[in-house]
């Protein structure tokens, strides 16, 4: 085997264990301190690495934080997916995933990254177009099936897709500044009424 290759294969390992790292690390500051009051030097510190490896990857703070908020976007993704596709029924999967979205977006971590400081750090329409991407797209796909199999009553998606996804982010930033615990219980019951109504009867 060529010498070079092994060596080219190296540091694609090492350059990509080191993204990790950064992604890691930004994470776990991110969600414990929130993104105004952590610094690029703490960072890189917290990650054994240097600014000048940090640049290679990520052009800023920002862009580094756009990178953790996707990958905490498209957790909460998987496990609404999960939790979805383990239901036979077409609107149990629907409801269970709504239901898995409004329970893993109570997780600290994901409120202040994806709820509380994305759209302060990168806009509402950057935001809204990551948010889009990971998760509202799905919601979008599971509420076209149940309108064209009758379950939803016939209706343009695209606004139920908004109200829904919208009525979730709020009631998850609500429960993030909440400190009874029965509050997700109560959410849950009031999620499931909501959704209840759009049967057809």
């Amino acid at each position: 085997m060529d010498g070079s290759a092994v060596t080219d294969g190296s540091r694609t390992r090492q350059r990509e264990q080191t993204r990790q790292t950064l992604l890691r690390e930004g994470r776990r500051l991110f969600a414990t301190r929130g993104y105004g009051a952590v610094g690029l030097s703490e960072i890189v510190r917290a990650a054994g690495v240097t600014k000048g490896a940090l640049y290679h990857h990520f052009d800023s703070k920002a862009a580094l934080f756009r990178a953790v908020l996707e990958e905490v976007q498209q957790q909460v993704a998987q496990t609404v997916a999960t939790t979805a596709e383990a239901q036979d029924d077409p609107w149990t999967r629907f409801t269970a995933g709504c239901q898995a979205f409004l329970t893993a977006s109570t997780d600290p971590d994901v409120q202040r990254i994806m709820l509380v400081d994305g759209p302060a750090v990168l806009g509402w329409n950057e935001w809204r177009a990551l948010d889009e991407a990971a998760s509202a797209r799905h919601l979008a796909e599971a509420l076209t099936s149940l309108i064209e199999e009758g379950t939803i009553a016939s209706q343009p998606v695209a606004p139920l897709t908004h109200l829904l996804s919208g009525a979730m982010n709020e009631a998850a930033l609500w429960l993030a500044g909440s400190a009874e615990p029965a509050d997700l219980a109560d959410t849950r019951t009031a999620l499931s009424r909501m959704l209840e109504a759009l049967r057809v009867g």
